[in-house]
């Protein structure tokens, strides 16, 4: 008889699933903010609001500047723009990552590289960024993903020595902080985006963050149609630099008073994370191949925006990430998912390949396809470290059934 629900059984939570954080978080004081905003009409234009919002995030990311715009996918556009990005140079990314980070390279012209990531962390492999490096390379995309970090002393290293621009891609570490210091503060310019399920969310959004002023400047200008900060809407004083090609990109007030006021609650909501991910490692210390995204290696404040799992050994032999996944789901466990898998072998990533290439990528591909499922942190509510293990230990212990339904789907 059939014990895995995916197979028949009956599922682990019975007709409940598992407990997730509502998200993003409501708030009473932030709803009164946001009508007085709309009754305002002070909705654009580099509104208060907006500058409020752009200086307490950078400030909370340890830098100097903040470029608030639409979302996080034109950020890394206008980053790479800034960095003097085009036609002809070589971006470095790793193989593992949403599609984004690797389209923003193709909007400046540039040429993407695809580089292999750690088996541990699941960032991007500093000695696999360093043998991609060609005469062509102009910058390198370290993406802090899921609930780690990239190596960021070796990565900048490395990128200083070639004379490499070195842009963070922050998506999902809002509050993550590197020996002591926010991310986005060590390389040229830290991307964030602040979509709706990300740790700090205006629903649609984004930032880059710099603590130099001409980057700023020229981020500022490629997001607002050319105006320079100091300018007033219809009065222009300086013109952006020839060829500098600048966009509408603009984020707006209403977002930046919803996201400032979540900022007080990301490190309570991180600590929160960090016990979710501890209690869950303890409670699964005893399944045999299962193992847990390590957090980045300096990392003072991992930021958490998922953490993947890890199925490896004779134990789970022939059964494939995506089986894993669906059987997680039907026990009741619904917050999780495979990885993004590799960008080239997206569905989304219709690039033809004279706009990219592989540089190698064995560790990324073993990963997405064999072994790594991606829960997300939501599922950090009380009690939910609990119902994971058991979802865990259940499979474990029918992993033959498992493999069997996974070979049925072959």
């Amino acid at each position: 008889m059939a014990k895995l629900a995916i197979n028949g059984g009956t599922p682990l939570l019975g007709e409940n699933e598992a407990k997730v954080t509502p998200w993003p978080p409501l708030s009473a004081a932030t709803e009164a903010k946001l009508i007085e905003v709309y009754r305002s009409r002070k909705w654009s234009f580099n509104s208060e609001s907006e500058q409020s919002f752009e200086n307490a995030y950078s400030a909370f990311h340890d830098t100097k500047y903040g470029i608030l715009m639409s979302n996080g996918t034109v950020t890394l556009e206008c980053a790479l723009a800034a960095l003097g990005v085009g036609p002809g140079d070589e971006v470095i990314v790793p193989a593992l990552t949403w599609p984004a980070t690797a389209m923003a390279v193709r909007y400046v012209g540039g040429t993407i590289v695809f580089a292999d990531i750690e088996k541990d962390t699941l960032c991007l492999d500093p000695a696999a960024f360093e043998a991609a490096i060609t005469p062509r390379t102009k910058a390198v995309i370290p993406v802090h993903l899921y609930g780690s970090m990239a190596d960021l002393d070796a990565i900048i290293a490395i990128a200083d020595k070639h004379g490499i621009a070195v842009l963070e891609d922050c998506a999902h570490m809002q509050g993550g902080k590197w020996k002591g210091r926010g991310v986005g503060s060590w390389g040229k310019i830290g991307s964030f985006s602040f979509q709706q399920s990300k740790t700090l969310s205006g629903g649609e959004s984004g930032i880059c963050i710099t603590n130099d002023p001409e980057l700023a400047d020229l981020m500022y200008r490629l997001k607002h149609i050319g105006y320079s900060r100091n300018d007033a809407q219809g009065g222009a004083k300086t013109p952006p630099p020839v060829d500098l090609c600048c966009h509408n990109y603009r984020g707006l007030a209403l977002q930046a008073v919803i996201m400032e006021d979540q900022i007080a609650g990301v490190p309570a909501y991180l600590a929160d994370c960090a016990k979710f991910a501890k209690a869950t490692e303890e409670a699964c210390k005893d399944i045999e191949g299962v193992s847990f995204q390590k957090p980045g290696r300096l990392a003072t404040r991992q930021g958490y925006y998922a953490r993947g799992i890890g199925f490896d050994g004779e134990a789970w032999r022939g059964i494939e990430a995506k089986h894993i996944a669906a059987a997680l789901k039907a026990e009741g466990l619904k917050c999780l998912h495979t990885t993004y898998g590799l960008v080239r072998c997206h569905m989304l990533f219709n690039l033809s390949e004279k706009y990219w290439r592989n540089a190698g990528d064995p560790v990324a591909e073993r990963a997405c396809k064999s072994n790594i499922v991606a829960m997300h942190m939501l599922m950090s509510a009380p009690g939910a470290a609990e119902q994971v293990a058991d979802a865990l230990h259940k499979l474990a212990a029918n992993a033959d059934e498992l493999r069997d339904y996974a070979k049925s789907r072959q």
